[in-house]
């Protein structure tokens, strides 16, 4: 706790001024007794009133104002009392307006609570104050990646793109439409188009807080704020004339997501007819186009194809019975979280996205490409009939025989009849392609001759293909839509789990056979009986002999069982490959019911006694504090830690909950992993900074944006796959780090490292991935293609040009859960 005493040196002027410091002598006193006695609340009102009298002492009890401030608000926070808590730290930050710690922790409680654009504003306040505060910047980069998608960088670096809505904008203003709402306008860019273009009056309205009051400064900084009006606003609640004085003659919009109609752009342009927009140009009739409404885009085709890809079917689907001698349930279906089952009323995002001309292993298509819908914006009856439309059937001929494991989708979109833009995957596009994983067939091979059928229906504001099956000539139609089977549900961590269940290594054991042998040996060496002995050097063990094993063992002294602890984020059937290897009992910190259900019918499965899988929340008081003994007397021998995302970032406070972990092991108890290895090397990429910075005005076409989105950039790139990121290595991979789970004598929160340039060009990046090794004998690596990790990458402000033979110091830090890495010149 820290010291508060002050020393109060003051002229006593009359006896007012005595009785003030007297006051405030016995205030502090009265708030170090209370910090002591762990009473938070009466010492942080103490120290309120300490510094309302006496102002001047700001500096001398600011860190127990802040200590005692920080401890009352998890306080509050525990008991619900968010209205107390936020006035709280309203008046510290009246105390200590310019204070970057006040603000970051203000920031983190809004950012838990769901106010990610108010969290983001105080993270990037407390970065201003102190660029080299740590736990600001780290807040500010995760939170930065919420509220301005990485997508904004990349479409905005697509100079054919904008270039294409410029001249279709022009079009339409010079034929006469010069009244413009550009809804969703994002950084305003399709705004200062048509104001640029000739429009008289220029409207733009935007959901998101941080996007319109970015917005608004690059308006600003284009000398156009007068002469566009921003509007905080989603347009659905757009009014005349209380936000724009009159109907417009031209709506411009993007609100387009790689499956169409996802961002609600129907939804927009149904109101938009209705309640903003002139009424539509009658057909073939020459009249002028500023009397009338249209939009822009103008229509869109939609297009789908039949593929093959291992990529994909590995992160949905599972095709084994058996992971690590664990026999995997009939009963259980591994859905991922695209899958509904036909006739459900539940509303999930029906597809994935990929950006196939980069997808891992590549993709084979098994039909030709098939126009699946058209849609006309300038049609209201059209738009209002789409929700309503019933499903309608599609069939594609199969071109290639295969594997059928996804359905994938792009479209044309037609800005008028001059301009289109398409998101194909044979185009180089800053776009990716919706990706409608298949599931749920009794057999998903097809060949040249069969055809696979799909039920297409536009529904919840998504374009939804589903009842997919393939048809024969021999056998028929093929499809599976079980109902007696209990599913995992559509969880979000569910892909990453279906990938885990699946993972192998071309060099290393697969994953799940990876833990199975190191959790094998550590309890062996703890209980060295014969029982588990032979269990472990066969790797298998049939369920009958185990049992038969535990009811031999009990007629004699039946031994203590080991303790098993997993604590992985999401699913994971470790806790029963643990169960299978002797007498233990494996715990699973597995919180949803659909996923403690399936671990209890895979046991069940496996004939393992009902003690030997237990579920720890349900042993705990308070769930925020799962790192605790198994009992009273007992101690863990093996705790499973996730230490690494799978966005390639290592996870949150890991070095913590070693920390602790270690406290609560058995003597010759390990932590798995025991150690971490980042490995990293230096690239040349344009990809990567095309993805992370506007890069200059020539891509924005001349308009000034850069400056402003680039404060949302963040210096680390994740989920990339590093197999199929376009670039050029400049060296070899290196050691950059160890992080010890079990002996944190040997970390390092810094270190430097020197690498050898092989090739010629330009450093851009610094990719990195990890070697988590459970022991010395077992370990992962999260660069494998076939890894269910993806790997992260550090990009450099400013490219750096070097030659073969020149060395380079990398300049290493870790700081909780974020890895910098800096080059020194």
């Amino acid at each position: 706790m820290p010291n508060s005493t002050t020393k109060l040196n003051c002229n006593h002027r009359g006896g007012q001024e005595a009785g003030r410091w007297e006051l405030v002598s016995r205030s502090l006193q009265s708030a170090q007794h209370c910090l002591e006695d762990e009473d938070f609340g009466t010492a942080y009102a103490h120290y309120l009133l300490v510094l309302n009298l006496a102002p001047e002492l700001k500096t001398s009890v600011k860190e127990t104002f802040q200590f005692s401030l920080f401890k009352w608000a998890e306080e509050l926070d525990s008991l619900a009392r968010i209205q107390d808590l936020f006035n709280c730290y309203e008046q510290a930050l009246e105390l200590y307006p310019n204070d970057e710690v006040i603000c970051n922790s203000m920031g983190e409680h809004l950012f838990r609570m769901g106010f990610r654009d108010e969290a983001a504003g105080y993270f990037h306040k407390a970065v201003k104050l102190n660029p080299d505060f740590a736990d600001a910047k780290e807040n500010f980069y995760r939170v930065a990646n919420w509220l301005v998608e990485r997508w904004h960088f990349i479409m905005l670096n697509d100079t054919k793109r904008n270039l294409t809505y410029l001249r279709a904008i022009e079009n339409a203003v010079y034929s006469g439409c010069k009244s413009v709402l550009d809804i969703g306008t994002g950084t305003g860019i399709l705004s200062m188009f048509a104001k640029k273009a000739g429009a008289s009056s220029v409207y733009a309205c935007e959901l998101s807080k941080t996007m319109y009051e970015l917005a608004r400064d690059v308006v600003a900084a284009n000398n156009m704020e007068k002469e566009i009006k921003l509007l905080h606003l989603k347009s659905l609640d757009v009014e005349i004339p209380k936000h724009i004085p009159e109907r417009v003659s031209l709506v411009v919009t993007e609100t387009v997501d790689a499956g169409l109609f996802g961002e609600g752009i129907v939804e927009s342009l149904i109101h938009a007819w209705e309640y903003l927009l002139l009424q539509p140009k009658p057909k073939n009739q020459d009249v002028s186009t500023g009397d009338y409404g249209r939009v822009i885009p103008a229509s869109a085709t939609v297009f789908g194809m039949a593929v093959e890809c291992r990529e994909i079917r590995r992160h949905h689907r599972v095709g084994t019975q058996e992971v690590a001698g664990v026999n995997l349930s009939n009963s259980v279906q591994f859905f991922s979280p695209t899958y509904a089952s036909a006739g459900s009323e539940e509303t999930v995002e029906p597809y994935t996205t990929e950006k196939l001309s980069r997808v891992p292993g590549g993709y084979v298509p098994l039909t030709e490409p098939c126009q699946v819908m058209t849609v006309d914006f300038n049609n209201l009856q059209e738009l209002k009939s789409l929700a309503a439309r019933k499903p309608w059937k599609l069939s594609l001929p199969v071109t290639e025989g295969g594997t059928l494991d996804a359905i994938v989708v792009w479209f044309v979109l037609q800005l008028d009849d001059e301009h289109a833009l398409s998101t194909s995957p044979s185009e180089e596009t800053c776009w990716e392609q919706a990706v409608y994983p298949v599931q749920g067939l009794l057999d998903y091979s097809v060949k040249t001759g069969d055809t696979v059928m799909m039920e297409v229906c536009c529904q919840d504001c998504y374009l939804k293909i589903q009842k997919i099956s393939s048809s024969t000539s021999e056998c028929g139609m093929d499809f599976s839509d079980r109902d007696d089977s209990l599913s995992l549900g559509n969880e979000a961590e569910l892909c990453n789990a279906l990938a885990g269940l699946q993972t192998t290594s071309k060099q290393d054991a697969p994953y799940h056979e990876c833990f199975k042998a190191a959790m094998g040996k550590v309890l062996l060496s703890l209980n060295p009986r014969k029982d588990l002995q032979s269990m472990v050097v066969d790797g298998h063990g049939s369920a009958m002999n185990l049992q038969e094993s535990r009811n031999k063992s009990s007629l004699d002294v039946a031994p203590d069982p080991l303790y098993i602890l997993d604590v992985s984020e999401g699913f994971s059937i470790l806790p029963i490959i643990a169960g299978k290897l002797g007498p233990v009992r494996a715990y699973s910190s597995v919180e949803k019911e659909q996923h403690q259900a399936a671990l209890n019918v895979i046991s069940e499965a496996n004939h393992f006694p009902k003690e030997t899988l237990e579920f720890w929340l349900s042993h705990l008081e308070d769930e925020s504090v799962v790192l605790q003994r198994p009992k009273s007397d007992k101690l863990w021998s093996i705790i499973v830690l996730d230490v690494i995302e799978t966005s390639g970032l290592i996870q949150q406070e890991v070095m913590e909950k070693a920390a602790i972990s270690r406290c609560l092991l058995n003597s010759g108890g390990k932590i798995f992993p025991q150690y971490v290895l980042v490995y990293g090397m230096l690239v040349e990429s344009e990809s990567l900074l095309l993805e992370s910075a506007v890069q200059g005005t020539e891509p924005t076409l001349g308009f000034n944006i850069a400056p402003f989105i680039n404060q949302f950039k963040v210096p680390v790139r994740v989920y990339l796959d590093l197999s199929t990121l376009p670039c050029l290595p400049l060296s070899k991979p290196a050691e950059l780090l160890r992080l010890d789970l079990m002996n944190p004598l040997l970390n390092s929160s810094s270190r430097e490292v020197k690498v050898q340039i092989c090739k010629s060009g330009q450093v851009t990046a610094i990719p990195f991935w990890y070697h988590i090794h459970l022991d010395e004998d077992h370990s992962l690596n999260t660069s494998d293609e076939s890894s269910h990790w993806k790997q992260a990458a550090v990009v450099l402000d400013e490219p750096i040009q070097v030659q073969v033979g020149d060395e380079l110091v990398l300049d290493v830090q870790h700081h909780k859960s974020n890895i910098s890495i800096t080059v020194k010149r």
